[in-house]
This record gives C-alpha cells, sequence and structure tokens, in this order.
C-alpha cells in the first residue's frame, strides 16, 4: 500500500485530490488534525512517512516543504507553480510528448502542469514539435477560468453574496505566473501574449488560441492541424480531439464543456477562405487542470492505472 500525505490539502485543490482517492484501498492517507497542520515538526514527520507527498500550497511554501523532505524515498507532486520549469523535476503533463508518461513514472519529483498552460501545451507543443509552428513565432491565448480557479479568496469574493461582472479579465500586465511554463513546455523563444478571465461560474474552462495561415512553416489545411493533433493525443488516456466534422456543426461552446469531469476536448474550428484558424480546449480546472492531473500523476509513480479514480 502507498502512503500518500497532501500537504495543504483543507485547500481546494486538496479537496478534489482527497475525494479522487476516497475508497482507493492501493493507498491509506496520511492526515493531521487541524492544529497539527500548523506545527512543522509534525508535518516534517508526515512529509517524511508518505511514499508520495502531493504539495497543494503557495509556491514559496511549496519550496519550504520540499526543503524538509530528508527520506529519499519520498516521491514529491508539486500542484503549485514553483518547480514547473525547473531542471529537476518532471513536467507533470502525460501527454506532452512522447515518453513523457514513463518519464513521470519514474521521477522523483513531479511538478503538476497549471490549468490553462495544459490546454495550451495540449493544442500548441504538437504544432511546434512537428516544426509546423515555428518557435520563433509570437502566439496570442484567450482563456477563461471558472472562479475556483482563484482560490480560496476568489471563491469567497463570488460565493459573498455580491458577485462581480459576469466576464472580468486579468492579468492585464502581461506577467501572469502560468507563461514561463507555456513558452517553455511549447519550446517557444518569446513568451506568448497571455490574456485570462474568470466566469462567474465555479468550474470549467476554455483555452483559444487563435492562428493564422502565416504563422505555418507550409502551407496547411484544417483537415492537417487536425491530424496532427489526433496523432500526437491517439494514445491519451484523458485527452480527445474531437472529430473536425463535428467542430465544424458547432456554432458555440460552453465554459462548462469538460466541467465535473478529468478530461479535456480539443476543438479545431476555422474558415479556410481566411487561412484562419482557432484551436480550443475545454478542460475543468479544478480537474485535468489541477486535482485531476494530480491523481493521474499518483497513479502513474505508484503503478496503478492511469484513469483509476478520475472521472472521464
Amino acid at each position: 500500500m502507498t502512503a500518500l500525505f497532501i500537504d495543504g490539502g483543507a485547500g481546494t485543490t486538496g479537496l478534489e485530490i482527497r475525494e479522487r482517492l476516497a475508497n482507493r484501498s492501493e493507498f491509506s492517507i496520511i492526515t493531521l488534525s487541524e492544529e497539527d497542520r500548523k506545527d512543522r515538526k509534525a508535518r516534517e514527520e508526515a512529509l517524511n512517512q508518505a511514499d508520495i507527498v502531493i504539495l497543494c500550497l503557495p509556491d514559496d511554501a511549496a519550496k519550504e516543504a520540499v526543503s524538509m523532505v530528508k527520506n529519499p524515498k519520498t516521491r514529491i507532486v508539486d500542484a503549485s507553480t514553483a518547480h514547473r520549469t525547473a531542471k529537476d523535476w518532471v513536467y507533470g503533463l502525460p501527454e506532452l510528448t512522447k515518453g513523457q508518461k514513463e518519464r513521470i513514472q519514474s521521477a522523483r519529483f513531479v511538478a503538476n502542469p497549471g490549468c490553462y498552460p495544459s490546454g495550451f501545451l495540449s493544442l500548441v507543443r504538437p504544432l511546434t514539435e512537428t516544426a509546423l509552428i515555428s518557435d520563433q513565432q509570437l502566439l496570442t491565448v484567450h482563456a477563461v477560468s471558472g472562479y475556483s480557479g482563484g482560490g480560496r479568496k476568489m471563491i469567497e469574493a463570488y460565493e459573498s453574496g455580491t458577485k462581480p461582472s459576469a466576464f472580468k479579465g486579468y492579468g492585464l500586465s502581461l506577467k501572469h505566473k502560468h507563461i514561463p511554463e507555456m513558452q517553455h513546455h511549447a519550446g517557444l523563444t518569446m513568451p506568448p501574449i497571455f490574456s485570462p478571465a474568470v466566469s462567474p461560474c465555479y468550474r470549467g474552462m476554455l483555452v483559444h488560441v487563435p492562428l493564422s495561415a502565416g504563422l505555418f512553416s507550409q502551407k496547411v489545411t484544417l483537415e492537417d492541424i487536425h491530424h496532427i493533433l489526433a496523432a500526437h493525443h491517439q494514445d491519451s488516456a484523458t485527452i480527445r480531439v474531437k472529430p473536425l466534422s463535428e467542430s465544424q456543426d458547432m456554432t458555440q461552446i460552453e465554459i462548462e464543456h469538460c466541467a465535473n469531469s478529468d478530461r479535456m476536448e480539443l476543438f479545431v474550428f476555422g474558415n479556410e477562405s481566411t487561412g484562419q484558424i482557432l484551436l480550443v480546449a475545454a478542460l475543468d480546472n479544478l480537474g485535468k487542470g489541477a486535482a485531476g492531473a494530480a491523481v493521474q500523476n499518483i497513479n502513474l509513480m505508484s503503478g496503478c492505472p492511469e484513469t483509476s479514480g478520475l472521472k472521464l
């Protein structure tokens, strides 16, 4: 049996992870009392007792927790942004590239991916990897998340009885903390222009990447783009590239398209007469964007079926 400790387990992501691990006989969960969760010595003991630690903490606290782990057999899944481009950490998106799943299986340190980057990279990495898009290109990504993606303070603000507006853009300084991992793992020399927003629904996410004919290294059709995405994700347990015919019949998509699930769906929309293409990833910011991804990584690291406990 694999012993797990969720440091920060009382937060939104930690509770979602715990829900997915409920009734899993392969794991035993190390739990701390309310008092001991704030006690460094108790936390340090739990961190070093566990086979796998899941960090659901702010960046600085996550770095501190890693420094507290002295047991060389303890493995870590960090859900913060602290280690997503770190040299000694494996990026926890199994679908990123060929062999990534195997790297996660054998890794000691796994950086759980961000919600927005999960959608962006699932759309863009196949195109940069095949050199259909040059690493020199400046890409734009627009995305909207359910308000649970903002953590406890934003959840409290939205549920206090005075809801903010229907659509709130943020990250206007173009310095959002997800940009480094988006650039790094897409293999881009320039950071993408990232425009995130939040909607007054609890969970759900849409990530839009608009492209034009001039961005590509060769003349391409919608079928070409779809084929590349479908080939890249053909063995994925959690990502589905929707048929091009289905995308062409759609005129709208809701932010909650994949809410309450741990899957991601990718769409290729476009107007070939203008050479314009719109790639869209639909996911749940708490599912494939956070807790579902963490459980997928835990499954891989512990030798369990990849989708055990996931909502697909």
